[in-house]
């Protein structure tokens, strides 16, 4: 497999197996993926679920607010607090606070979020449309504001100068060549240099798995298990491009789904017994 792996995207959740420690969904549900393409795959002018975006149709501003609140374990390694969520900036105002080796994140309403490495001089390694590219910082968000995201992954950092180095030894790979399956997983192992961010480099089969908790409210919780970094990281980015409020009612159509289907397996002398129960009260 390696740098020939295809890339993939959300199938539904019933397919792989997760856990939810509240106890709400004794089923546990999961995802799995299809081959497909992420963000760096979009055309211009094409919203994420592929409908055309008119030419002088006004862009949703970003609100922090829909942004989903999680946080992944193994111990946690990464984790995004609406409560401490970062603040966003116009590329040109970022510029004044970035430093060789930070990661950059571009964020919109309804779009994958887009991740560079600053690389000093204005400039920013990215991965974008299958191939990686050394862009102008103002231009690799193609109009999207942008906010600096070095902590939001929990691993200890290499060094700027290495950090540069990983990323603009890349420049110029492209299609087969790579090793990323998208722009976030392709900048944070410029950043940290772990093999687990690139396709194929970690199965955690027999080991403990990724949990991706997903902050339903502020004291329930839904948590998905995945045996890899990258597939943890297809999801989520999948959920951020969703929303707080698409990702919520996916959960909450999920729930309902599992607890008719309880009750369709409930035996007949059962559901008599609660029916009497329910009287008694």
């Amino acid at each position: 497999m390696g740098n020939q792996m295809d890339r993939l995207s959300h199938l539904s959740y019933a397919e792989v197996p997760t856990v939810d420690p509240n106890g709400v969904d004794s089923d546990r549900i999961g995802v799995s993926y299809i081959f497909s393409s992420d963000d760096d795959e979009l055309q211009d002018g094409c919203a994420v679920d592929g409908a055309v975006i008119e030419p002088n149709q006004e862009e949703k501003p970003f609100d922090q607010r829909d942004e989903v609140s999680c946080a992944v374990d193994l111990i946690c390694i990464y984790t995004l607090n609406l409560q401490t969520s970062l603040e966003v900036y116009s590329p040109e105002n970022l510029l004044n606070k970035c430093r060789a080796g930070d990661l950059v994140e571009f964020v919109a309403t309804g779009q994958f979020p887009h991740w560079a490495v600053y690389v000093g001089d204005f400039q920013v390694v990215h991965l974008h449309r299958a191939e990686v590219k050394n862009s102008f910082l103002t231009d690799a968000g193609r109009g999207r504001r942008c906010r600096i995201v070095n902590d939001l992954y929990k691993f200890k950092p290499l060094g700027p100068d290495m950090v540069v180095q990983n990323a603009m030894e890349q420049v110029g790979l492209k299609d087969r060549e790579l090793s990323w399956r998208n722009s976030e997983s392709f900048a944070a192992w410029c950043r940290f240099g772990k093999r687990e961010f690139k396709m194929g480099g970690e199965i955690r089969i027999g080991k403990q798995p990724y949990r991706l908790k997903i902050m339903v409210s502020d004291k329930q919780s839904h948590v998905l298990e995945f045996q890899s970094l990258e597939d943890m990281i297809t999801e989520r980015r999948r959920n951020d491009h969703l929303g707080r409020k698409a990702v919520l009612q996916e959960l909450s159509t999920h729930f309902s789904s599992v607890e008719e289907k309880r009750e369709h397996q409930t035996p007949a002398p059962h559901k008599e017994q609660m029916a009497r129960q329910s009287l008694n009260h």
